[in-house]
């Protein structure tokens, strides 16, 4: 998990673990932490931590990372050192403690305030809706997804750097003794509890002892948020004795400090300190509902207007936590939930399957486990339950479901144990039906899930709009508030589909859209986008759609700007005029430069919105100075067009590089393009960034070669020894590049390295997995998160934007979201 600034070093680090230096072969920054050699992206910076697991010790991976180029490493076995003469290696008693201690240690450098969030359920959601709705403000540092254990929160907090003016983090435990650990790192300033349900129950010795236990967290903070309603936890919190802390309640009756009334569904009233204001919301489930009032009312004590809180509200939807729909097979619609079992989570999730769905309702429920109820009984409750959800039909899994069947009413089946009902879940009609999957953890109910899911087969692209969002608030970062922001999503998006990225960047409040073509705009107008879009090559042909969609062209040239003024006879657009200041692609020469000007100034119904050119080297120190006189030059040009107009001209010249490298130069606007996609070809970005687009393709088939078998087209694939071979269900007709052929390409099967065999066909392609336990029908990534695009383009000496755009569109996109 990579850290934003360089403070700790190598020599700090016995001090701060209490652990023995055994080698010090050269003192080096520490840059970022792995704690799993196959996510790892190793660097003579990075640290290794040694963890022995339950299945995996960390310590049979070390030769592995070397290779990869670590040269520092935390363990808690004693090896023998003799290969690793010019590393670096600490001794301590436990990795995990050690990792904690150095998370600490880079916290303490920090004073900002930080949102610390417990609770059973609602912790990554409050949290991501926090972050969505204070970034505007805020540089907020957070737990990647639901990073809350007590791994997760020391490479959480591990990210927290200079530029950082919050954090945010969430923090889960299962047993006494974890929080305390859990607090040390995080010191929140403001605590959030979220409520108090029934997991993790087998791991305390009563429900007041882990609400107790959740309450170290806020131990220190100064203010503690939670809902009155949520009786332990009110018992809990108002009964410490903390003379520093403020306890600051949101709830539904009338003795909280933030109250809520319910106007209908989606409308909600907020009162507090005697005046009130209303907000809009597009859920209704109870869950959301709870998460919601938690944001609220930290907007509330952040000092947010009643505006700001309102507006910023309004768009947030729900998001695929814990409880996520997923297609289902026979034309079904899954909500998996399958992860917890108990009564006031399954009035939640009722609510949710109710809310989603008219008719043909079905829930497959495994027995409730502590419940302190006898079996009877909570059968019962959960028949009436489900009676006054209308549910259609329940399937029940277990013992005590088996045991106790007469205790239900509704339409249904049981089964004593989930092996017996796979056994038998071909015969069940799920024909369109919504249904809710939801079980105790000891009976893996993923399992179901994975049955009754409509799988996706061959070639899959997903593009995770999460770390689309994330990549643009990195850049947002680097800019100053006033400046705007345009996201190119040219070329199908770079490939990942243009409405899908157009939409969350519209909702993640951009304040432009660039396209290449009519054709793109009129695309994104027809799925809803409204914000202002540029057209990079207008065509003569095209120049009225622009006018009736409010397309905004960019004119290049004399020639373009006499035809559209032809065409359009008096009607109003609006235009940007792109100079030649050094590029010598597109743009207005200088000489040209009065003519325009005179056009523009008989022609007031085409409005200049925009002028701005493109930095030809911009992702390289060596052409700063270039980089340099085009600004200069773009510069005088600018000014001869501003001095001719009275309306404010937006100027323009920074692309995802120039963002990175030469802010100094981002003007009123700034261009990000590739950089969205977590490739910053300067690199000043790259360790900051999340790849966003995983291209994966499936294994058809798998083949035994003997010795001196050929192997495809022109038999330039030849077996030296017995080979295995898989058949992968991509080819250059889905855009993976023929240069790959022959050794030359490589994927990832099972996290290990596969060359690619022969050449690449028009649809299929081989690749030798020789000592890789795979099977027909696993995935195989082409790149992603572990095997980056650039690593893969510079493989045929291309660039990422050549394998992102040549990704043909018969390969089916996915888009999904940890947190946006």
């Amino acid at each position: 998990m990579e850290r934003r600034n360089a403070q700790i070093r190598f020599k700090h680090l016995p001090q701060i673990t209490g652990g023995t230096l055994l080698q010090l072969a050269e003192d080096r920054p520490v840059d970022d932490l792995i704690v799993d050699s196959r996510k790892g992206k190793p660097s003579n910076g990075s640290l290794v931590f040694a963890i022995e697991g339950v299945r995996h010790d960390g310590h049979q991976y070390i030769n592995d990372l070397y290779r990869l180029g670590c040269r520092q490493f935390i363990i808690e076995k004693e090896l023998n050192l003799t290969h690793f003469t010019d590393s670096n290696f600490l001794l301590v008693h436990s990795t995990i403690k050690a990792l904690q201690q150095i998370a600490t240690a880079n916290r303490n450098f920090f004073s900002v305030p930080v949102v610390g969030i417990t609770g059973s359920n609602g912790k990554t959601i409050v949290k991501e809706w926090l972050h969505q709705l204070l970034s505007p403000d805020y540089v907020i540092v957070k737990n990647p997804g639901s990073y809350n254990s007590q791994v997760g929160v020391p490479l959480s907090v591990w990210q927290m750097g200079e530029h950082h003016n919050l954090g945010i983090f969430e923090a889960g435990i299962s047993k006494p003794g974890e929080m305390k650990l859990l607090a040390s790192i995080i010191q929140p300033t403001i605590g959030i509890f979220t409520n108090l349900l029934a997991a993790h129950d087998e791991g305390f010795e009563s429900r007041k002892q882990k609400a107790e236990e959740k309450a170290l967290l806020f131990e220190n903070c100064s203010t503690v948020i939670y809902c009155k309603d949520h009786l332990w936890i009110d018992s809990v919190l108002s009964t410490q004795q903390n003379e520093k802390r403020k306890l600051f309640t949101w709830g539904y009756s009338q003795n909280a400090d933030v109250i809520i009334s319910k106007i209908s569904d989606q409308e909600f009233q907020i009162s507090f300190q005697g005046s009130s204001f209303k907000i809009q919301k597009n859920f209704s489930d109870p869950a959301s509902c709870e998460n919601l009032f938690h944001c609220v009312t930290v907007m509330i004590h952040l000092g947010y207007s009643p505006v700001i809180i309102a507006s910023r509200i309004t768009p947030l939807k729900s998001l695929p936590m814990r409880m996520e729909m997923k297609e289902g097979l026979q034309g079904s619609t899954i909500i998996d939930d399958s992860y917890s079992n108990d009564f006031a989570g399954l009035k939640i999730a009722l609510d949710f399957l109710q809310s989603h769905s008219i008719e043909n309702r079905m829930v497959i429920l495994s027995d409730m486990l502590e419940t302190g109820l006898k079996p009877t009984e909570w059968i019962k409750q959960i028949n009436q339950l489900a009676v006054q959800h209308q549910v259609d039909k329940l399937i029940g899994i277990g013992p005590a479901f088996l045991e106790h069947s007469t205790q239900l009413t509704l339409p249904g089946e049981v089964f004593g144990t989930v092996e017996e009902f796979l056994n038998q879940i071909n015969h069940v009609d799920i024909t369109n039906a919504t249904l809710l999957i939801k079980g105790a953890r000891a009976f893996r109910l993923e399992r179901v899930v994975q049955k009754l899911q409509k799988k996706i087969h061959g070639t899959v692209m997903e593009i995770n709009l999460g770390a689309i969002v994330h990549n643009l608030n990195i850049y947002r970062s680097r800019l100053k508030p006033t400046t705007k922001i345009m996201a190119m999503v040219k070329a199908f998006s770079y490939g990942s589909g243009s409405h899908e990225v157009a939409a969350i960047l519209q909702y993640h409040k951009v304040d432009y859209l660039g396209v290449a073509y009519t054709d793109e705009g009129k695309a994104l107008r027809a799925h809803g986008i409204h914000l202002p879009i540029m057209v990079m090559n207008p065509t003569p042909e095209s120049f009225h759609a622009l006018i009736d969609l409010k397309l905004e062209p960019s004119i290049y040239s004399v020639s373009l700007l006499r035809s559209i003024i032809n065409q359009i006879q008096g009607k109003e657009i609006a235009i940007h005029l792109k100079l030649e200041t050094g590029m010598h692609r597109l743009g207005i020469d200088e000489h040209d430069m009065d003519e325009v000007i005179d056009l523009l100034k008989v022609n007031p119904n085409v409005k200049v919105k925009s002028v701005y050119s493109h930095l030809a080297g911009s992702d390289s120190s060596e052409h700063d100075n270039f980089s340099a006189a085009q600004a200069e030059r773009f510069n005088s040009l600018c000014e001869r067009i501003s001095i001719n107009f009275d309306h404010p001209i937006l100027k323009h010249i920074l692309n995802s590089s120039g963002i990175s490298r030469l802010s100094q130069f981002q003007y009123d606007m700034v261009r990000i393009g590739i950089g969205l996609y977590g490739i910053d070809p300067g690199n000043e970005l790259s360790s900051l960034l999340k790849q966003a687009v995983t291209l994966s393709a499936t294994i058809s088939q798998i083949k035994t070669i003997k010795p001196g078998d050929t192997i495809g087209y022109g038999r330039h694939g030849k077996s030296v020894g017995e080979m295995k071979i898989a058949t992968l269900s991509i080819g250059y007709a889905d855009g993976y590049n023929r240069g790959f052929s022959r050794g030359i390409g490589r994927v990832l099967v099972k996290d290990r390295f596969a060359p690619v065999v022969g050449n690449v066909c028009m649809d299929m392609t081989m690749v030798d997995i020789t000592g890789i336990e795979a099977e027909e029908g696993d995935q195989v990534i082409i790149f992603g998160e572990d095997l980056l695009v650039s690593e893969v383009a510079s493989w045929i000496n291309t660039i990422p934007y050549e394998l992102l755009t040549s990704t043909s569109d018969r390969v089916k996109r996915i888009f999904f979201a940890e947190s946006i």
